[in-house]
C-alpha cells in the first residue's frame, strides 16, 4: 500500500534504544521518510532536551519536531504538548533518548508509560548473534509495567546475519521482530562535538535519504510496525500554559541562523501564545536588528564555528550592544551567551572579537566543560520569573568563560556552578531554559518586555 488507508486511522509509537549509538537516529528519520512517502503526515518528537535530533527530524517531516521532557516539565505538560501536536497527524513518532531504561523519571521507558505508547526497541546487531536474544529477553522482562512491542535490529552483516537472531529471539520472546537495516555506511550520519550535525547544516543529502528510505521499505515491516501502533482518537485536555494571550503583541527579534539554531519549539510557541511576535534575524547576514523589536532573544547553536562571519558584522554587533546599552530585555544561552562576551577564543587559539556586553571572552576547550540537567532559584526578581522561583533546563557546552568579575550581577543558585549574569536588562547563563518549566518565565519576560517598551515611547 503506498497511500494512507484511512485519513480517520491514528497511529503512535516510541522508538527506543539498548544504548546510545545503537542508531535510533537512523531508523527514526528513515521511517519517517518512508511513512511520508506513502502518504502519511508524520509528528516527530524527542524525549529528553536535545536540539540536534529534533532538527533532523523536521527536516525529514516537514513538521517543527517536539521536545517532551518530563523532567524540566512535568507529566501534565508534556501530556497535553504530545497529544495537541499528535492530533494533528496521522502517525506520531517520539525518539527515545539513551537507553530505554536510562535516566530513571526522565527515562524513554517512563515516557512510553507515560503516554501509553507503543515500544519499538532499535538494537546494534553488529559483531553477535544468539546472544542478542538474551539482551532482548531482558529487556522485555526487566519491568513489568513498561511493555516492549516490536523490535527494529541495526547493523545487520546479510540475510545469514538476521535468521540466527530472529530464530534466537523469537525461541525466548514474544517481542514482533519488525526487521532490521543492513550494515550501510554510506547511511551513516556526520559527527560534531556536540553530537550529530545540526539540521541547519543540511547534512542529510537527498541521495542518501532515499537510499535509507529504501533499505527501510526493503527491510522493515512497516504494515506490522503500523498494526503495533494504533492508537484511538486522540483528545486534548487545554492546558492553560498553553492558552493564547490575545493582548496586544510586543515584538521580539529571535536569533536565528546557522550559528544560533538551538531552541525548544515549544519555547517559542509559548512566547507567541505569551502574547509575542516573532522576529527571525541573522545576526551572520543581517545588518542590525529587525525595525521595531522590544526584546531580544540569543539562542544557542555553534557561534564558533562562524566565529569569523559574526566578527565581521561590525554593523550587528553594534545594533545589538546599542539596545542593550538603552535598557532592552535581552535573554542570552549558551551561544547567545558567548555572543555578549568580548570575544571566542576558538579551538584552535584563534580569537574573535563579539558584542563585548559581558567583560569576559569564551574559550573553547578540547573536552566538554559541562553537560547535565540544572534546577536553578532565582536569587531576585528578573525578566524571567520572581525571586525564589525554581526554573529548569539543560547544559551542555565546550566553551567556557574566564572569572566574570564580581560586580556584575548574579541570578542563579544551583548546584554545578552554575549562574546567570544580568547587565541592565539583559540575561545570560549556559543553561538552555524551557519555558515551561516555570509559567512565571513567560509573565515575566513579556510584561517586562512590555514596561520597557512603554518607558520608550
Amino acid at each position: 500500500m503506498t497511500i494512507k488507508d484511512n485519513i480517520k486511522k491514528r497511529y503512535a509509537f516510541i522508538i527506543g534504544g539498548i544504548n546510545s549509538g545503537c542508531g535510533k537516529t537512523t531508523v527514526t528519520l528513515g521511517l519517517i521518510a518512508a511513512l511520508r512517502g506513502r502518504g502519511y503526515g508524520v509528528q516527530p518528537f524527542k524525549c529528553g532536551p536535545d536540539y540536534i535530533d529534533t532538527g533532523l527530524h523536521g527536516l525529514v517531516a516537514g513538521v517543527n519536531s517536539r521536545n517532551l521532557d518530563v523532567w524540566m516539565c512535568g507529566d501534565g505538560y508534556v501530556k497535553n504538548a504530545f497529544l495537541e501536536a499528535a492530533a494533528q497527524a496521522d502517525i506520531s513518532i517520539v525518539e527515545g533518548v539513551m537507553g530505554f531504561f536510562d535516566g530513571g523519571g526522565a527515562s524513554t521507558a517512563y515516557l512510553s508509560r507515560l503516554l501509553g505508547l507503543p515500544v519499538v526497541l532499535v538494537m546494534n546487531a553488529k559483531s553477535m548473534a544468539q546472544s542478542a536474544a538474551a539482551i532482548v529477553k531482558g529487556f522485555e522482562t526487566f519491568e513489568k509495567d513498561t511493555k516492549i512491542n516490536g523490535i527494529i535490529l541495526n547493523n545487520i552483516g546479510s540475510s545469514r546475519h538476521f535468521a540466527l537472531i530472529e530464530d534466537a529471539i523469537k525461541a525466548v520472546s514474544n517481542i514482533k521482530i519488525l526487521g532490521y537495516i543492513p550494515v550501510n555506511v554510506d547511511i551513516a550520519l556526520p559527527q560534531r562535538h556536540l553530537g550529530l550535525h545540526t539540521a541547519e547544516d543540511n547534512p542529510l543529502k537527498e541521495e542518501s535519504l532515499q537510499r535509507l528510505v529504501g533499505l527501510i521499505e526493503d527491510h522493515v515491516d512497516i504494515p506490522a510496525l503500523l498494526e503495533i501502533s494504533k492508537v484511538d482518537n486522540l483528545v486534548v485536555t487545554v492546558n492553560p500554559a498553553l492558552a493564547t494571550n490575545t493582548n496586544d503583541k510586543v515584538k521580539i527579534a529571535i536569533a536565528r541562523d546557522a550559528a544560533f539554531c538551538f531552541y525548544y519549539v515549544d519555547n517559542l510557541e509559548l512566547l507567541r501564545r505569551g502574547g509575542a511576535e516573532l522576529r527571525f534575524f541573522s545576526p551572520i547576514s543581517d545588518s542590525g536588528l529587525p525595525d521595531g523589536v522590544n526584546a531580544l532573544y540569543l539562542g544557542g547553536g555553534y557561534p564558533e564555528n562562524y566565529a569569523k562571519g559574526l566578527s565581521k558584522n561590525q554593523p550587528m554587533l553594534n545594533s545589538i550592544k546599542e539596545f542593550i546599552e538603552n535598557g532592552g530585555v535581552t535573554y542570552a544561552e549558551c551561544g547567545g551567551f558567548m555572543y555578549l562576551t568580548k570575544g571566542i577564543r576558538d579551538f584552535d587559539n584563534n580569537y574573535y572579537p563579539m558584542v563585548g556586553i559581558y567583560p569576559v571572552e569564551a574559550k573553547m576547550k578540547k573536552g566538554r566543560v559541562s553537560l547535565g540537567y540544572r534546577q536553578l532559584t532565582l536569587i531576585e526578581d528578573t525578566i524571567i520569573g520572581k525571586k525564589a522561583d525554581v526554573v529548569k533546563g539543560h547544559e551542555f557546552h565546550y566553551s567556557d568563560i574566564a572569572h566574570m568579575p564580581t560586580d556584575i550581577k548574579r541570578i542563579y543558585n544551583g548546584a554545578e556552578g552554575t549562574n546567570g549574569f544580568l547587565i541592565k536588562n539583559c540575561l545570560s547563563s549556559y543553561v538552555h531554559l524551557h519555558f515551561a518549566s516555570n509559567e512565571n518565565i513567560i509573565r515575566c519576560f513579556i510584561e517586562k518586555t512590555r514596561e520597557r517598551s512603554w518607558k520608550n515611547l
